[in-house]
Formats: C-alpha cells, sequence, structure tokens
C-alpha cells in the first residue's frame, strides 16, 4: 500500500489544529484508560491498521493489561469491561457508525447512565477527535510502522 499524500505538509494548520483539539481531549479530564480504549475500539472499526498499532502501543505504555486490549473488539463478551467502560464503548460505536445507527436513544440511556452531562460531551468529542485522525491515515494510506 504506497501513500497517498502527506496531509501535515499540504495542510499543516488544519494538522496542527486537529492535534491541538487531541491534546485537549486528552486534558479533558477523562479517564486516560477510558480514552485508550475509545481510541482503538474507534479505530478497530474505520479500519485504520496505523492508529490501532499506535494506540496498543499507548495502551500498553501506560499499563493497560495486554489481555484487556486484545478483547476490546469483543468487550460484551468479556468480564474486563465495567459499567462506565461498557457505556463508553457502546457510545463509541454508535458515534463512529453514526450514519448506520443514527446513534440510538438506548446508547445515550446507557451512557448517561454512568456518565455525567459534561463527561458525555468530553467523550463524544473524543470519539469524534479519533475518527478524524482515522480518517486522515486511512484516506492518505499512512502505514504503520514494520
Amino acid at each position: 500500500m504506497e501513500p497517498r499524500m502527506n496531509i501535515a505538509e499540504l495542510a499543516p494548520e488544519l494538522y496542527r489544529s486537529v492535534a491541538a483539539l487531541d491534546a485537549a481531549v486528552r486534558k479533558s479530564g477523562l479517564d486516560s484508560r477510558l480514552l485508550h480504549l475509545v481510541k482503538l475500539r474507534a479505530s478497530q472499526i474505520n479500519g485504520c491498521a496505523f492508529c490501532v498499532d499506535m494506540h496498543v502501543k499507548e495502551s500498553l505504555a501506560d499499563g493497560i493489561d495486554p489481555q484487556v486490549l486484545h478483547l476490546v473488539a469483543v468487550w460484551r463478551e468479556s468480564p474486563f469491561f465495567d459499567a462506565r467502560d461498557r457505556a463508553a464503548l457502546e457510545w463509541t460505536e454508535s458515534v463512529t457508525l453514526v450514519a448506520q445507527t443514527g446513534v440510538p436513544d438506548a446508547a445515550w440511556q446507557a451512557v448517561r447512565a454512568v456518565f455525567s452531562e459534561v463527561e458525555v460531551a468530553q467523550l463524544t468529542v473524543a470519539i469524534g477527535t479519533i475518527n478524524i485522525w482515522n480518517r486522515i491515515a486511512v484516506s492518505s494510506r499512512v502505514q504503520h510502522p514494520v
């Protein structure tokens, strides 16, 4: 797979703006473990090998159990994920697949049962941000390190 373009070079101000948004998400107060799970799950859904590779490495460096990371794709079937993880992962899937899901009320009710309204807003921006990164990497054909 050949890279198509380097958006960081071609649209540097826009790229820096996405990076600034990502930095703001990291400083938002959301739990870093939760952010790792959300970024990994959205990247899996979007088929972004570069981001999956990066987020697995970052998660491991932050001390997340490798078995948890192996099971993110099948979180519904694993006892490693608590109610907050499950609600966040459900919200991640619904928001990432917005054209298919329409982000149903059931997902909203589940996420609101365990997150404050402010946290849901922050989580939604975090999901949107990783989706931007996934779209940049996939459309540009950015290759993960080998």
